[in-house]
């Protein structure tokens, strides 16, 4: 079970879909997040793969119990709380290697640990999830098989109801057998006429065909006749153009003439002038390629300057992991310093308790005066010496108030600092787009200029 191929859900999750879809009444009322976690009751967890099996199987709880009728077992009563366990735990033996877990146990039942109890209930609520999905299937499919045996059960009728109809159709009774006759006599005579018809419609088709060729030898006979007219008037024109023209007619074909040269002049003007503008189109278009070029060398500069924005969020982003580790050695010096204020409080109880001793000893030795004197002197001593330690400590205490000033001190200067960084970064980027959409502004500009132009 170390690598499983179904996920393990929440003890949440496995509550609420055992309880609205495995047990029944009061079992899944009873059945809480505490039966799981933080140890599995056994009693619990038998009832839930009970229910289970019961599910799968149809196998009441109450089956578990029964002890097989025997000649030979002595004391069956001895053997009615095993005989319960042992059926759940062969049952649950044969049917988990459907769910893939394979390493079933009697301790799963007996003392259920919590990851492995989750484990086993994830995997039979996978596989109850797979099944409701089979189960759901296989019902569509049954609805559908009905529907189409129905369909299949209706066509077969309706064909059985049309050869009826077709053998009723086609049996003739006899009283109305000579009246068949009659229709069939009736029937030859239509057909022997009808081929008479079209014996005489095939020799109106003949003659037809012979008017069309009749009528195609005439129309190629009269094309001919046009081409020979046409010949003839070409042969007039010819004679014509061989006469001599009048000299009215040569001043008019002459001021046709100088209107013809007047017209290529201007033809000719018209082709300066378009080649000129073509000349200016030139030059539009070479000025145009150095724009294009210097807007290239801008969308260079812009690309350098992308990587130190990029460079500068990398070195934002290292300052920010060193204050969260300088807030970490605070927290760490913060909890020192806690534990340096117990263990002076700790101290000072000591003190307290031992100042109590002392003077119960007075009390009770009252007549030792000089050995009580001593006494005292030597604890005079060891309470100077536990003062030279209380100010040790203290001192300590504010060296270390005075280190963790500063560590803030600094922190709170680093973050300033990684502030000002990042309203500089956040001002250059909006610069940079600023600027990327002024030059993609130009540049659908002069896209549109170039494209009227062309």
């Amino acid at each position: 079970m170390t690598e499983n191929t179904f996920p393990v859900y929440s003890a949440d999750a496995i509550v609420n879909f055992y309880r609205t879809e495995v047990l029944i009444g009061q079992e899944a009322k009873h059945f809480t997040k505490t039966d799981l976690i933080p140890s599995p009751k056994p009693e619990a967890v038998q009832t839930v793969y009970m229910r289970v099996l019961h599910l799968l199987y149809r196998f009441r709880p109450e089956c578990h119990s029964m002890v097989p009728l025997l000649e030979n077992i002595q004391f069956p009563a001895y053997h009615e709380g095993a005989t319960a366990i042992m059926s759940v735990y062969t049952r649950m033996r044969q049917f988990l290697p459907m769910c893939f877990v394979y390493d079933f146990s009697l301790n799963d039942l007996l003392a259920p640990k919590k990851q492995r109890t989750m484990t086993i209930l994830s995997a039979i609520m996978n596989f109850l999830h797979f099944r409701k999905q089979r189960m759901d299937i296989v019902l569509e499919k049954q609805a559908k098989f009905r529907a189409d045996m129905d369909r299949l059960q209706a066509y077969a009728k309706g064909n059985r109801e049309a050869e009826k109809k077709i053998e009723i159709l086609t049996t003739v009774p006899p009283e109305q057998q000579a009246e068949c006759d009659e229709l069939a006599a009736a029937l030859a005579e239509l057909q022997a006429t009808t081929m008479h018809e079209y014996q005489e419609v095939n020799a109106i088709n003949d003659s037809i065909a012979e008017w069309k060729t009749k009528i195609a030898e005439k129309t190629q006979k009269l094309a001919q006749v046009k081409v020979d007219v046409s010949n003839l008037k070409e042969d007039i024109g010819k004679l014509k153009s061989q006469i001599v023209e009048s000299p009215e007619e040569l001043k008019s074909q002459m001021e046709k003439m100088r209107e013809n040269v007047k017209n290529i002049k201007s033809s000719i003007e018209e082709s300066d002038e378009r080649a000129v503008e073509l000349q200016n189109m030139v030059q539009s278009l070479t000025h145009t390629e150095a724009e294009i070029q210097q807007m290239f060398s801008l969308l260079q500069d812009l690309e350098s300057s992308m990587s130190n924005t990029k460079r500068l969020q990398e070195e934002h982003q290292e300052l920010v992991a060193q204050y969260e580790k300088k807030q970490k050695e605070l927290k760490n010096l913060c909890s020192e310093e806690g534990q340096l204020k117990r263990a002076l409080g700790m101290k000072m109880d000591k003190e307290c308790k031992g100042n109590i001793r002392r003077q119960k000893k007075r009390e009770m030795k009252e007549q030792h005066v000089q050995d009580v004197l001593g006494q005292c002197n030597q604890v005079h001593h060891k309470r100077e010496e536990v003062a030279d330690k209380v100010q040790e400590i203290s001192a300590e205490t504010q060296q270390l108030k005075a280190k963790i000033k500063n560590l803030r001190d600094v922190c709170s200067k680093e973050t300033e600092k990684a502030q000002a960084l990042y309203d500089t970064l956040s001002t250059s980027m909006e610069e940079l787009h600023q600027r990327i959409e002024t030059n993609v502004a130009d540049l659908k500009l002069n896209v549109t200029k170039m494209s009227a132009n062309f």
